[in-house]
């Protein structure tokens, strides 16, 4: 039996990878496609996790130490919903002064 067309819907999130992270990735950038659970909103944590899911350890350590931008804009809460065809960018910490 298939899932009605409403739970089969997914967000399609373009992600972007920067220095560190991207060597850890090996891509510059991707789209990743997160099912939307429900009636319940895609965030950027499922972002997050989609993107881990298609890549080695390399980048799950990178991770934890990266900060983010959703569509240009400082992503200070990780439940914040992610909308079709945004673009996640993953910034590892720079050096530099």
């Amino acid at each position: 039996m298939t899932a009605p067309p409403e739970q089969m819907k997914t967000v399609a999130v373009r992600v972007r990878y920067f220095a560190g992270a991207r060597a850890a990735a090996g891509v510059q950038e991707e789209t990743v496609r997160i099912p939307r659970p429900g009636d319940r909103a895609v965030t950027v944590s499922d972002a997050i996790a989609a993107a881990l899911n298609l890549h080695d350890e390399k980048l799950t350590k990178v991770l934890p130490a990266c900060s983010f931008l959703l569509d240009g804009v400082a992503v200070r809460d990780r439940g914040v919903e992610v909308a079709d065809d945004a673009t996640l960018d993953v910034l590892p910490p720079f050096a530099g002064g």
